[in-house]
């Protein structure tokens, strides 16, 4: 043991990063199996990058406060203790891999949540375990998580897209491959689409043809106007669908009546929208199919209460 003990201690003399891929790997012949990440902390305490993938015997860990990178994937008889222990130092872990450690649980994801606020990538491919509960903490304690690699989660489902939707807006790369139970209604509100995205397709994407943006409840006038005034909008732009967006009003017309190539647009549920301002869009585009949506006046039950009511309001003008 002490031999050991002078192996690591000469090993991690101003030791900054530490990379192993195996159980084949020098440190591992070196040392016993049963080597704990712990004797990476008290012997490493300046240690950022730790790379420990494949080192199955690794079981647990004290912290190493100036980490900002761990990879112990495939270390697959880490628990929620070595992970505890781990993230109670490392409040400046920014990018995280655990592929494949199928022994951790909810609770060690719960742990994560609370004390990496700076977690920036995560991958929890294949580990089989963890449900909505441990990811939806990650989602509200890593606000600025940018990566998350989830694939292989078979447990998660919509609420996850939910809580990285409303938590994560830093989010780009999100990897949920074989995860069956997620669904269209998830990713549909995640994928929260603003005037800032509508800016961004009207500079770069001109030859756009088709644009459906049904059910984007947060687009405003000022985001159709930016289509309007973008290069696809004069000679491209053929069907718009703005069904259910409540925000844009009349003035949304007005700033399609450059759209020369429009031949239809969905208006279904625009409560703002009135039967002016569809006309005053057809005076420009005279061929094109307007699908609207008007709900007149309900009339008030009879007296008896037992007449059935009917409701005439879709139109195509």
């Amino acid at each position: 043991m002490k031999k050991n003990s002078m192996f690591i201690k000469k090993l991690t003399s101003g030791l900054r990063q530490m990379f192993s891929n195996n159980d084949e790997a020098v440190i591992n012949k070196k040392l016993p199996k049963e080597l704990l990440l712990r004797t990476f902390a008290q012997n490493c305490r300046n240690i950022e990058v730790l790379n420990l993938n494949g080192c199955t015997k690794i079981t647990d860990t004290e912290g190493c406060p100036l980490l900002e990178q761990l990879n112990i994937s495939w270390c697959d008889q880490v628990t929620k203790d070595g992970i505890q222990a781990l993230v109670r130092g490392c409040g400046g872990l920014k990018a995280l891999f655990l592929k494949g450690c199928t022994q951790l649980e909810d609770e060690a994801l719960k742990y994560i949540g609370a004390h990496c606020p700076e977690l920036v990538t995560l991958n929890l491919q294949t580990c089989l375990q963890i449900t909505d509960d441990g990811l939806i903490t990650i989602c509200r304690g890593c606000h600025k998580l940018q990566s998350l690699c989830a694939s292989g989660c078979s447990n998660i489902t919509d609420a996850i897209l939910n809580a990285l939707g409303q938590n994560c807006p830093r989010l780009r790369i999100l990897e949920v491959a074989r995860c069956s139970q997620l669904t269209d209604v998830g990713f549909t509100t995640l994928a929260k689409i603003t005037d800032s995205t509508l800016i961004q397709l009207s500079i770069h994407c001109p030859r756009l043809q088709v644009l459906s943006l049904s059910h984007c409840e947060l687009i405003t006038d000022d985001g159709i106007r930016h289509l309007g005034n973008g290069a696809c909008a004069h000679d491209r732009l053929e069907v718009i669908e703005l069904d259910n967006c409540p925000l844009i009003t009349d003035a949304s017309l007005e700033h399609l009546k450059s759209c020369h190539s429009l031949e239809r647009i969905e208006l279904y549920d625009c409560q703002q929208i009135t039967r002016a301002g569809i006309k005053r869009l057809r005076t420009h585009l005279p061929n094109i199919k307007v699908h609207a949506y008007f709900a007149p006046v309900t009339p008030p039950p009879s007296v008896g209460g037992s007449r059935q009511r009917f409701c005439r309001c879709c139109i195509i003008l």
